[in-house]
């Protein structure tokens, strides 16, 4: 049995570990290098060198703690601000492109899985992929829990997944600098903007941590959480409790949109768990195991970015769709609406910083009933 210089029963001393190498990934992400490769990546291959050198183990109750709590409590953090009816009001075009953008992962993830042999994990991978790129993070380990894919699985599929996810914000960042793609998909919002020389007058749009506000939605959030768990047990569909936690956010969301509008910090409390999460999906991958079974899942990923990316230009070519609006469509949906926003901003497309960040929500509305249901379609 492979033993690592910090026990795994040894609570304190790795938890030491894992959240300083969040707090590390969220303060890299405030650097140039950071924001040019996320946080996120950092931290998977932070917790994955540790435990690959045998400084923290491949197993904890810490880890299990994690996979069973901030999961399910990180949902409704990161969807009470869900209201459908504001969404449908403001976000107008970027929505209606979102739609295609969720289409061409579909797509995408339905027609690379008929050009690769991916084996009997396929269908899988398929859905788990499409709930990650049409939504997020949080919508990617909600659809591996409900198709019932291991943690192995689900650690090499993530770890597969990142660098794929990276080149997709990077070639979205690129698109509208590509003269060629400028001419072919004309921009109005590309072409009023100027340069922008302040992109700190948007910092107050981060949230406030206060304390009534985050004790108020994490109960809220373990009520959910506590129903949902009771309910899906009582009914025998245990595997399927975070879609009912999804759906019981949606539904409190819609009914005081405006109670749950003014809470501040939710959203980050949501962010900090899943990215406990992500620490412990790096601490639980073992390289080998890794180097083995990855590749195959790499070069399917990267076939469903191609194909969204080349379905979406498309419809934006043939619909005559905004090239900056299309571009923050297919954001909100590859690589969330924390990056879809900050895209716009970095372009200095003010108008779209909203309907990014509501068309990213709403994709991790959609996204777990996607994923799960495109499983299934493959044989899953």
């Amino acid at each position: 049995m492979t033993t690592s210089l910090i026990a795994a029963d040894d609570i304190l001393a790795l938890g030491s570990l894992i959240f300083g190498l969040v707090a590390f990934s969220f303060w890299i992400e405030t650097t140039k290098v950071g924001k040019a490769t996320s946080g996120v990546v950092w931290l998977i291959v932070g917790a994955l060198a540790l435990s690959n050198m045998g400084i923290i183990p491949y197993s904890s109750p810490l880890y299990n703690t994690i996979f069973q709590y901030a999961v399910p409590l990180s949902i409704p953090l990161l969807l009470m601000k869900a209201n459908l009816r504001t969404l449908f009001h403001e976000c107008g075009a970027v929505l209606k492109i979102f739609f295609f953008a969720a289409l061409g992962t579909g797509l995408g993830c339905i027609l690379a899985f008929y050009l690769l042999d991916l084996g009997p994990i396929g269908p899988k991978v398929a859905g788990v992929y499409a709930g990650g790129w049409i939504g997020g993070a949080v919508n990617l380990v909600a659809v591996s829990q409900a198709v019932e894919m291991t943690e192995t699985e689900l650690a090499t599929a993530l770890s597969a997944s990142s660098p794929v996810s990276i080149g997709a914000l990077m070639i979205l960042v690129t698109l509208p600098s590509i003269a060629l793609i400028r001419r072919w998909i004309p921009s109005k919002v590309i072409d009023d903007t100027g340069e922008v020389s302040d992109q700190a007058e948007h910092s107050e749009d981060v949230q406030q941590m206060r304390l009534t506000h985050i004790s108020a939605a994490l109960t809220l959030s373990f009520i959910i959480c506590a129903i949902s768990a009771k309910t899906s047990a009582a009914l025998g569909f245990g595997q399927y409790n975070l879609l009912l936690v999804t759906v019981l956010t949606i539904v409190v969301a819609n009914i005081i949109p405006n109670k749950l509008a003014k809470l501040q910090g939710e959203f980050n409390l949501g962010i900090f768990f899943m990215y406990l999460f992500f620490a412990a999906i790096g601490a639980g991958t073992n390289l080998t195991e890794f180097l083995v079974s990855a590749p195959i899942l790499f070069f399917y990923g990267v076939l469903i970015i191609l194909i969204h990316l080349a379905f979406i230009l498309l419809c934006a070519k043939l619909f005559k769709f905004d090239l900056a609006e299309a571009i923050i469509a297919s954001a909100a949906a590859l690589v969330g609406p924390a990056c879809a926003a900050a895209i716009a901003i970095s372009r200095g497309w003010r108008e779209l910083i909203t309907p990014a960040i509501m068309c990213g929500i709403f994709g991790y509305a959609v996204a777990n009933f996607i994923g799960v249901a495109i499983t299934k379609l493959l044989g899953g």
